[in-house]
C-alpha cells in the first residue's frame, strides 16, 4: 500500500537505515491477535526490505576506491610501476583515446615486464617515425568493454582494440594473456579496469593475403 511504500523510503533514507530498522522491530509491542500478527509480519518485512537496501545501497561507498574517478591513464601516471607505459602512451598519442568514456580493459606490462624486452627496443619504439607500429603494440593490450578478472578467466580469446585476438589461460592457478601472466587484477577506474601484467605482448604480424 501508499502508507507501506512511504515507511519503506522513510526508513531506507534514514542516515543508518540497518540501526534504525533493528530499533524499529524491537521496540514494537507484541500482538497476539490474528490481525495485529499479521500487521506486525508486514512491520518486519519493511524493516528487512530497507536493511537491504541500505546494505546494497552503502556497500559501494564503503570500499577503498581511490582509483573510481580516474581513468586509465591516470591511474597509470599515479600507479608509479607504470613510467615505460605510459611514456609509450604519449608517444603513440593515445592519452586522449584512453582518457574517453570507454570503457577499457588494459592488460598493464610493469616497467619490469618492459625491461625484459631486448636492449633498445623501447628506446625504438618511442621514435616518431615508429608511432605506427608502437600504437599497433599498444592497442594490443587492450580489450573494448570492462572485463573483470571473473569474467577473463571464462574466457579463450578476447578481441583487441588492434583487432587481433588474445590468448587467454588458465595454468596452475595462473591466469595468462597470450605468454604474460596476470601479476593483480581489477584496479577499478572510471573508464574500465586494469589488470597488471608480467610481460609485453606482442601481436603477430600481419601476413598478405594470397
Amino acid at each position: 500500500t501508499r502508507r507501506n511504500a512511504i515507511q519503506v523510503d522513510t526508513i531506507a533514507s534514514a542516515a543508518c537505515p540497518v540501526r534504525a530498522a533493528i530499533g524499529f522491530a524491537a521496540e514494537q509491542t507484541p500482538t497476539f491477535s490474528p490481525k495485529g500478527n499479521a500487521r506486525m509480519l508486514r512491520k518486519s518485512a519493511l524493516v528487512l526490505a530497507a536493511a537491504v537496501v541500505c546494505l546494497v545501497g552503502v556497500q559501494p561507498a564503503l570500499a577503498d576506491c581511490g582509483t573510481c574517478d580516474k581513468t586509465v591513464v591516470q591511474v597509470a601516471v599515479e600507479a608509479k610501476q607504470f613510467k615505460t607505459l605510459v611514456a609509450a602512451v604519449k608517444a603513440a598519442e593515445l592519452v586522449k583515446t584512453l582518457s574517453g568514456k570507454g570503457p577499457f580493459t588494459v592488460f598493464a606490462p610493469t616497467d619490469e615486464a618492459f625491461a625484459k624486452l631486448p636492449k633498445g627496443t623501447v628506446e625504438e619504439l618511442l621514435k616518431p617515425e615508429n608511432r605506427k607500429k608502437l600504437v599497433s603494440i599498444l592497442t594490443y593490450h587492450v580489450v573494448p568493454g570492462k572485463v573483470m578478472a571473473k569474467d577473463v578467466v571464462k574466457l579463450k580469446n578476447a578481441k583487441t582494440v588492434q583487432g587481433s585476438k588474445v590468448k587467454i589461460n588458465v595454468k596452475e592457478g595462473k591466469v595468462l594473456v597470450d605468454k604474460a601472466k596476470v601479476v593483480k587484477t581489477d584496479i577499478p577506474c572510471k573508464n574500465g579496469v586494469i589488470h597488471v601484467i608480467d610481460a609485453v605482448i606482442l601481436p603477430k604480424p600481419k601476413t598478405a593475403k594470397s
